[in-house]
């Protein structure tokens, strides 16, 4: 029994290591973006290269901060209403879509479902042509509507395949004692059905919202304007412009990290509930 346990004990001693070594070296790139935005550049290009600034240099913050064109607050707040209002419209159409699909039995389903499926794998530029056309049409050309509903139809679908299978696993007598108690099916989908599939829901509104917050191809096109763009398109047109100085751009990146970084600190236990209860029930 004791070589059992110093043998079970030793493989736990390897098995963290090697993963405190894999974390390290995937948020390695992470760590050098914020110590590159810190460091002057003299220093990003010094040989060789120190991994802590020698000087601190937050003059990459704060110039951009007060640049007229690349204001980062106003980029960041771009991004923040572009993909909260593509996540809401994502999960206002998608969850009555897919208890609509999961419960009814209609001529066509499988086809919806398909067409569902399909939009899922078209790339990105197919779609950039026929929506422009759209747009422009409808006077949303240069406007925060046209890349809040073009990031919300890959929500959408996204969204109507993962919650399709949490409206699929809920029994039918369920519904049926709801009804007897006295609600229509209005309350019943309302009261009933969403709190038990708010996991899902929660999932499919962070994917929807982290979609639209690194969309860049949307923010280009639709956009025109750069106090509307949102700040990937900021950072993108910020290296055309400006010319390709690092501690601006990783400046940049940084404040684009954050939102994500939150999101998984603070949404990482209905994420992990809502990607392993689709996964069971589907």
């Amino acid at each position: 029994m004791g070589t059992e346990r110093n043998l079970s004990r030793r493989k736990n001693i390897l098995y963290c290591a090697i993963s405190v070594l894999i974390i390290c070296i995937l948020l390695f790139p992470l760590y050098w973006i914020l110590v590159t935005s810190l460091k002057t550049e003299k220093e990003i290009f010094q040989i060789p290269p120190t991994f802590w600034p020698k000087e601190l240099n937050l003059k990459s913050y704060m110039t951009q901060l007060e640049r007229g064109d690349f204001n980062m607050f106003r980029s960041f707040r771009n991004s923040i209403v572009i993909s909260v209002g593509a996540m809401i419209i994502s999960i206002v159409l998608a969850v009555p879509a897919s208890y609509g699909v999961a419960k009814f039995s209609f001529k066509g389903k499988k086809a919806i479902i398909l067409g569902f499926l399909i939009t899922q794998m078209l790339p990105v530029s197919v779609l950039l042509t026929p929506l422009f056309i759209m747009y422009n049409k409808m006077h949303l050309y240069n406007t925060v509507w046209s890349t809040i509903f073009a990031d919300a139809t890959i929500g959408i679908p996204f969204s109507v395949l993962v919650l399709k299978n949490f409206f699929a696993s809920i029994p039918d007598e369920l519904e049926e004692a709801a009804y007897i108690d006295g609600y229509n099916r209005f309350t019943t989908f309302t009261k009933v059905l969403i709190p038990i599939a708010k996991p899902g829901i929660v999932v499919c509104g962070v994917f929807s919202f982290l979609y639209a917050w690194g969309d860049l191809a949307y923010g280009m096109t639709f956009i025109i304007d750069q106090q509307k763009r949102p700040i990937t398109a900021g950072i993108f047109n910020f290296l055309g412009q400006y010319g390709t100085k690092w501690s601006y751009l990783t400046a940049f990146a940084v404040v684009t990290i954050i939102p994500v970084a939150l999101i998984f600190i603070f949404m990482q236990k209905y994420i992990i509930e809502g990607m392993t209860s689709g996964a069971v029930k589907g």
